[in-house]
């Protein structure tokens, strides 16, 4: 199997103290997050911490949705979040992902991938 690796930036006109709590819980990306809303009848689970490191997040939705579990391995306030990605269906694969929060002009330059 083959390795990739996709990166994407957006610019958000935020101090990066206000976006980090937004991807720092799992409980606040119905907020922001477009795969929240693939599915409108989509189950979703919350365990471990509240919020940072140890944070588990569980989805199982449409086909469009999939199914799978998140869990934040590594959060560093306010420069950046690590989570563990893990999709069952429609198929199976871990894919790392990362949120870096970095100056960029007057707003905040968010890279994920």
């Amino acid at each position: 199997m083959s390795t990739y690796e996709v990166t994407r930036n957006a610019v958000i006109p935020a101090p990066a103290a206000d976006i980090f709590p937004l991807v720092n819980s799992f409980h606040a990306w119905t907020k922001w997050s477009p795969w929240e809303s693939v599915d409108p009848a989509m189950e979703r689970s919350y365990s471990g911490s509240e919020s940072g490191v140890g944070a588990k997040y569980a989805w199982s939705g449409n086909r469009k949705a999939g199914s799978g579990t998140m869990e934040i391995v590594e959060s560093t306030e306010p420069g950046g979040i690590k989570i563990r990605l893990e999709f069952t269906k429609p198929f199976k694969a871990v894919n790392p992902t990362s949120f870096t929060f970095g100056p960029s002009g007057s707003g905040r330059r968010s890279p994920g991938q």
